[in-house]
């Protein structure tokens, strides 16, 4: 027995050098917006279509808990406090950003084309306003042109965050976010912070590859798929030719957009979008 607690401190250290490049990363995940709400409870800006990134303090973290290996430049000035935001380089360049978000060895030509929109300071004592505030605050020190402070609007009526809604699609955005301004921060999916979209998407593990018939004989046809509740369905439809030759791995994460749900819960024309890396 006397023997116990240095076995259990030998198997933390062992822990923690098998984990160590990964942590659980406390964020908050989106609800969809339904179009009942009262606008006036909201904060909005726009939804940019990038890599989720999170500062710790002292490092850039995905949303699932992995390093991001950014040059030391990039995150030069940066507070040391949590911070919540998305790594943007153009409307349709989430490609390009999430390939530079994996890199081991950072590229500092590819992150010069790179953007840090941070939306938030998450505390899980301040309300959304507050947070606001302070990460206005924190920012307003650093002369960084890659590091941006996300501006939250506030909208009296519907039709005011629908005008702006449209202005955002219109120049390429892919919707806007809603932030409660009297929430406080929560973990995980929450109905504190909507998001606004002219359709819906979510992700799904690929669990099977069905074969294909007439001009896609001999190729995939469609892929069984399980979303986060367990859900099975199928998605035959937003694939390329070559994808189909050479469809998404087994196990692999996809990203999907739909219209709704059918009445046994399953989403309502699932259309496959890409495949989502492992971040």
């Amino acid at each position: 027995m006397r023997y116990l607690p240095c076995l259990l401190c030998l198997l933390l250290c062992f822990s923690n050098f098998l984990y160590g490049n990964e942590t659980h990363t406390k964020i908050q995940l989106a609800s969809v917006y339904q179009g009942d709400e009262d606008i006036s409870n909201y904060l909005v800006s726009e939804k940019f279509d990038g890599v989720r990134a999170i500062w710790d303090g002292s490092q850039l973290r995905t949303r699932g808990g992995h390093l991001i290996k950014a040059p030391d430049w990039f995150t030069q000035g940066l507070p040391e406090t949590w911070l919540d935001g998305e790594l943007w380089a153009g409307y349709n360049n989430f490609a390009f950003v999430s390939a530079i978000a994996r890199r081991h060895l950072p590229n500092n030509e590819h992150w010069r084309q790179v953007t840090y929109y941070v939306f938030d300071a998450p505390n899980s004592a301040e309300i959304f306003s507050k947070r606001h505030e302070r990460y206005l605050s924190l920012l307003s020190h650093i002369e960084l042109s890659h590091i941006k402070p996300v501006k939250q609007l506030s909208f009296g009526s519907v039709k005011a965050l629908n005008d702006y809604y449209h202005a955002v699609l219109k120049r390429g955005g892919e919707g806007v976010i809603l932030h409660a301004k009297n929430a406080k921060h929560e973990d995980g999916r929450t109905t504190n912070v909507l998001k606004y979209k002219p359709y819906l998407d979510d992700e799904a593990i690929v669990i099977k590859h069905l074969p294909g018939k007439g001009k896609y004989q001999g190729m995939m046809g469609s892929l069984l798929v399980r979303d986060e509740q367990g859900m099975e369905f199928k998605i035959g439809s937003g694939f390329s030719d070559e994808e189909r030759a050479s469809p998404p791995p087994i196990g692999s994460q996809i990203t999907y957009r739909y219209q709704g749900y059918t009445k046994f819960g399953k989403p309502r024309f699932a259309r496959f979008l890409r495949v989502r890396p492992k971040l």
